[in-house]
């Protein structure tokens, strides 16, 4: 299994991701500079967080036109398995490949703390796997903010494309804990064909004993387990 971590001017938890994937679980893992057009034989790619171009113009805007999001489009048309964290996920939103956009959190500050989240549904790469449905994820974003057009909602609905929603360590949808506004308290989803995938809350930085929280491993061993498997 080999893992592929994208690299944009301005992303920062790569070296998290990476660290978590090879360090921690011991998966293969290469880093592609956005100027790359080569994937390099990867099965999965993840898009990490960060501040890709600096934000300008908006979250993800300019990524999008990176050289080597040309190439993750097609991969992820074919069936290729891509995963963005945050700022991954804004791009991807961005590149057409997931639904929706991120914006700017209902309180207009960053955000940055733990965050309970509950698996809408367990027929998902980041959630077949994983052992319990309420996980404790760090967050750390601005624009998480996840909005779509009512049509494209119950789409997603009626598709099963939400997986992640933002919670109380119970699992209660309130609104005091959807932290950013989010339609629905939506923390992650996935596309149609369920191969693109998009989460605001970190699991690489949930993945290290030594941070006494390791509920982040469990996603991201369940992406992989599921590619292996598939």
């Amino acid at each position: 299994m080999k893992i592929g971590v994208i690299v944009f001017p301005g992303s920062n938890c790569d070296h998290d991701m990476i660290y978590s994937l090879r360090e921690i679980s011991g998966y293969e893992v290469v880093k592609i500079w956005h100027k790359d057009t080569d994937l390099q034989n990867c099965q999965i790619i993840s898009i990490p967080g960060g501040f890709s171009y600096g934000d300008y113009l908006r979250s993800g805007a300019i990524a999008k036109f990176s050289p080597v999001m040309e190439r993750i489009i097609d991969f992820a048309n074919t069936g290729g398995f891509v995963f963005g964290i945050c700022n991954g996920f804004q791009i991807l939103c961005e590149a057409g490949l997931l639904p929706g956009t991120l914006l700017h959190n209902t309180c207009q500050k960053f955000i940055c703390k733990n965050q309970y989240i509950i698996a809408e549904n367990k027929n998902s790469v980041m959630t077949k796997y994983i052992s319990k449905n309420i996980l404790k994820i760090p967050i750390a974003h601005g624009e998480g903010r996840f909005f779509a057009p009512e049509d494209i909602l119950q789409e997603m609905i009626q598709n099963n494309q939400i997986i992640w929603r933002y919670c109380d360590e119970k699992g209660n949808l309130t609104e005091n804990y959807n932290t950013n506004g989010s339609l629905m308290n939506i923390a992650g989803i996935c596309n149609q064909k369920r191969n693109v995938f998009g989460m605001m809350p970190h699991p690489e930085r949930a993945a290290d004993p030594e941070l006494n929280n390791i509920d982040g491993l469990q996603i991201l061993d369940s992406i992989i387990k599921f590619v292996e498997n598939k």
